[in-house]
C-alpha cells in the first residue's frame, strides 16, 4: 500500500473505497486501514463509503482527519443530516448516487454537499467499462449547479481513462476517480498528468 501510495504524490486526492459486502457485492477494509493509510499518504484522503447504515459509520472516518467523506445517497436515512455532521467534523461532505438514481432529489440541497459523485459504473468492483447513459443526469445536474450559482463539485468514478474523462469533463464533472487507467499504467504520476490535461482541454467553458 505504500509503494502504491509513493506512485502517486501527484494526485490531488487518494480515493478509498470503502465496501461493506451488504451495499454491493464486495468486502474491501474498514477503518484500520483507512487509519494506515491516512498515517502513511501525504496526499489527502476522498473516502468513498459503499456501506449501509452510513449515518452509523461515515463521522468515523471524518474522525480519522479524511479530508473528504462520501456516503451513499441510496443507504442514508437522512442525508443532509449526516452530511451536517461530516462538515462539523471538518470533514468535505460527499453524497454519491448509483447509475440508476435520479438526482433531482438533490436539487433543493446541492450546498448541503461539498461534492456529488455520479458513479459512471454500477459500485463493488474495479476495472468495469464506462456507462455513458449516466451522462445526461450528470449534465443537467451540473446546469442545475450553475443555475443556482452552487460551487459542490461534481464527481465521477467508474471505468474513466483518457477517452471516458473527455466525455465526463463535457458533461460537466471536474472531478475524476481513475483507477485502473493510473495504476495500470507504467509510470502513475504521468497518466494522472495526462487524464488532468485530457479534462482540462473538454471542460465545457459557461
Amino acid at each position: 500500500m505504500e509503494a502504491s501510495l509513493a506512485r502517486i504524490q501527484g494526485a490531488d486526492f487518494v480515493h478509498v473505497d470503502v465496501m461493506d459486502n451488504h451495499f454491493v457485492p464486495n468486502l474491501t477494509f474498514g477503518p484500520q486501514m483507512v487509519r494506515r493509510i491516512q498515517e502513511t499518504s501525504t496526499v489527502p484522503l476522498d473516502v468513498h463509503l459503499m456501506i449501509e447504515a452510513p449515518e452509523r459509520w461515515a463521522p468515523e472516518y471524518a474522525e480519522l482527519g479524511a479530508a473528504s467523506v462520501t456516503f451513499h445517497l441510496e443507504a442514508s436515512a437522512e442525508p443532509v443530516t449526516l452530511a451536517r455532521r461530516l462538515r462539523a467534523m471538518g470533514a468535505r461532505a460527499g453524497v454519491a448516487v448509483k447509475p440508476a438514481t435520479p438526482v433531482e432529489n438533490l436539487y433543493d440541497v446541492l450546498d448541503e454537499f461539498d461534492q456529488i459523485l455520479v458513479m459512471t459504473v454500477e459500485p463493488g468492483f474495479g476495472g468495469q467499462s464506462f456507462m455513458p447513459e449516466t451522462m445526461p443526469k450528470l449534465t443537467a445536474l451540473a446546469a442545475e449547479a450553475r443555475r443556482r450559482g452552487s460551487a459542490v463539485w461534481l464527481q465521477v468514478d467508474g471505468g474513466i481513462g483518457e477517452s471516458t474523462i473527455a466525455q465526463a469533463a463535457e458533461a460537466g464533472a471536474d472531478t475524476f476517480v481513475a483507477g485502473s487507467a493510473v495504476f495500470g499504467a507504467s509510470d502513475p504520476d504521468a497518466a494522472i498528468t495526462s487524464l488532468r490535461a485530457a479534462a482540462a482541454s473538454h471542460r465545457h467553458a459557461h
